[in-house]
């Protein structure tokens, strides 16, 4: 049986017709990986959008304290 070099030249793989593969999907970067890198890119400003609310939340409640020790 004759090994291929080519991932797109099915010959010796066996198992009928392979899809093309384009560079990006042989390197893991398929439409399925930008997918996922919009999902963790939103999970991510979520959680700066909540830390900052804490942060905020956080300095309010240290001004306040401040400003009812000097009263």
């Amino acid at each position: 049986m004759t090994d291929s070099k080519n991932i797109n030249n099915p010959v010796g793989q066996g198992g009928g017709q392979r899809k093309r593969q384009s560079r990006a999907e042989r390197q893991n970067n398929g439409p399925h990986r930008n997918r996922d890198r919009q999902g963790a890119a939103d999970q991510k400003a979520e959680l700066v959008r909540k830390m900052r609310e804490k942060a905020r939340a956080a300095e309010d409640a240290e001004q306040t304290s401040d400003d009812t020790a000097q009263s």
